[in-house]
């Protein structure tokens, strides 16, 4: 079986040439993104690093960075996003931006997004926006993604300087989600970035709060800070999913890299693959391309799940359909 990049951005060509980034020359030589890809990945080369790498299916994004009306803003529209989407639908599914500056507009336009392409969570930059996860614009989105039974990812963390015309400020910290999560018991929380420099706090969010995890993305897992590499291997085996942030990670590059944390195979396999069948609510893939390189947990069920079965938080286990009451 293989990974789930819960974290991935469209970067072909026609991304770049429209100025549906937001990263400028600057930060794609900062963050080392070879020279040949700087001009876009087109999908099916990207298709295939996945199967190079083991990735089953990635999530991509449909960005929304930013007040429109404010110079240095962008968005990838939903459509397009649903588009490549439906042409891979066993490879991507796809992660509605969020916009708190448009109002119902915006809550109407996630109904339509997981209604009718089918979009599994949502996905919120509060540094563009400059509104940290708790202020009350968010919170209608919130109640939303409750309504519609989806998760929602933010950054959390400090953000870099992606484009030196818009520099943006650092909002999103860890603790910010604590009150969201108190607030919105029910929804799940993704703490997508790691949470550097605070990534302890980001920790101690998820420990405390059932509903909120992390993602494990943007930051080259060697360079993971042990606190998480640890959280991850161990008490936090259920609360941490792994994501590239494609292109600032180079997926085939992070797959190798985890392998070599040294992770318990059962931590493995919950870091890159089990963690978002179950809060993405994924169907299972049967695919046999290959396999992330690490560990193999052990499959008491020899790789098949007949009933499409899937365990909560709670250690409840559910059929695709509702409980089973086991």
């Amino acid at each position: 079986m293989g990974a789930i990049d819960i974290v991935c951005n469209l970067f072909t060509e026609q991304e770049i040439r429209l100025g549906q980034t937001g990263l400028d020359e600057t930060f794609m030589a900062q963050v080392r993104i070879p020279e040949h890809m700087r001009r876009g990945v087109s999908i099916p080369d990207y298709i295939a690093k996945m199967d190079r790498a083991g990735i089953d299916r990635s999530l991509l994004i449909a960005v929304r960075a930013g007040d429109l009306n404010v110079k240095g803003s962008f968005e990838i529209p939903y459509a397009r996003v649903a588009e490549v989407c439906a042409a891979h639908p066993d490879r991507f599914s796809g992660l509605a931006g969020v916009d708190p500056t448009r109002g119902m507009a915006q809550l109407r336009e996630l109904e339509v997004a997981v209604k009718e392409h089918g979009f599994v969570g949502a996905h919120f930059y509060p540094h563009w926006f400059g509104l940290p996860p708790d202020h009350a614009k968010v919170y209608p989105i919130y109640a939303k993604c409750c309504e519609l039974d989806i998760p929602i990812m933010m950054q959390v963390g400090h953000n870099l300087v992606y484009s030196r015309e818009r520099r943006l400020p650092s909002v999103g910290r860890p603790i910010c989600l604590d009150q969201v999560a108190i607030d919105f018991p029910e929804l799940k929380l993704l703490g997508i970035h790691i949470g550097v420099p605070w990534t302890e706090e980001m920790i101690s969010m998820a420990w405390k709060h059932d509903n909120i995890f992390i993602g494990g993305d943007a930051y080259a897992p060697k360079h993971w800070p042990q606190a998480l590499v640890h959280y991850a291997n161990t008490y936090g085996r259920h609360k941490v999913l792994w994501g590239t942030d494609w292109p600032v990670i180079d997926p085939e590059r992070s797959v190798q890299e985890v392998a070599a944390l040294g992770l318990r195979p059962e931590s493995h396999a919950a870091l890159m693959r089990d963690n978002a069948l179950r809060i993405f609510n994924l169907p299972e893939s049967g695919r046999t391309h290959g396999a992330p390189a690490g560990p193999a947990a052990p499959d008491p069920a020899g790789g098949r799940n007949p009933r499409n079965l899937f365990v909560d938080d709670s250690g409840k286990v559910y059929s695709r359909g509702g409980a089973a009451n086991r």
